[in-house]
């Protein structure tokens, strides 16, 4: 499963002490599948999740729970990843999500680890949601979905210092993959010159090429809230 690259975008997070005390089964018990898909979308730019998925900068992971590790046909895995053998347990896969290059030297995830363990629990329901044998783990599919939204509608949504505006989950996902917030805020650029940029860092600094609609939604999101009046640059 090397290159989970871009999980990064993408794993930013505040580790909860409530929740990493508990065990995994206890986290995985009360997972939710819901929650995970968000999660999952910090990982979209470089992986697809769905059966018959194409091979994106890291490989599709569809069924990836307890699936044998390096096993997607064709994908480049690193020797390091092709080392670690065995299978993707939840519990393999808990560490190495928290912590992928502490937990496997090598490999080509060089991304913050998902450090929030109920978020974790989260992420892997959902990835095992998306299997053709399913662990029988997490809540319930339509409690899942009514827990998700009641807690949609109760947390504050926290981009850093990027505008809480529309479009922003997916840029936020997609450019803190590699770039910090603050190179991001800083910009005044028109949406043709966003655009060029992107271009670049896809051509010259190998960005993963992201979908037309996503492409739109970020250059969107960027003309309206950096363009050249930089109307969000920080104060000081």
């Amino acid at each position: 499963m090397a290159a989970l690259v871009c999980w990064g975008v993408l794993f930013a997070g505040l580790g909860c002490g409530g929740s990493n005390a508990q065990t995994l089964d206890d986290r995985l018990a009360k997972a939710n599948p819901a929650k995970g898909k968000e999660v999952f979308v910090r990982c979209g730019t470089c992986h697809t999740v769905e059966e018959g998925g194409p091979t994106k900068i890291g490989p599709n992971l569809w069924s990836v729970i307890n699936r044998p590790v390096a096993s997607v046909d064709g994908f480049a895995y690193s020797e390091a990843l092709e080392d670690f053998g065995g299978n993707w347990e939840p519990e393999r896969l808990d560490s190495f999500l928290a912590d992928p290059a502490g937990t496997i030297s090598g490999t080509r995830m060089m991304v913050p680890g998902v450090t929030d363990a109920a978020e974790r629990a989260d992420l892997i329901a959902y990835l095992n949601q998306n299997s053709a044998n399913p662990l029988p783990i997490g809540l319930d599919p339509e409690l899942a979905e009514a827990e998700a939204a009641a807690s949609d509608a109760d947390k504050k949504r926290d981009f850093g210092l990027m505008v809480d505006a529309p479009g922003v989950e997916t840029t936020y996902a997609v450019c803190t993959a590699c770039h910090s917030e603050m190179i991001i805020v800083q910009q005044g650029k028109s949406r043709a010159h966003w655009d060029k940029a992107i271009t670049w860092m896809i051509e010259k600094q190998g960005m993963p090429t992201p979908s037309d609609e996503d492409r739109d939604v970020i250059l969107d999101y960027l003309a309206a809230n950096y363009n050249v009046d930089r109307p969000n640059f920080p104060q000081r």
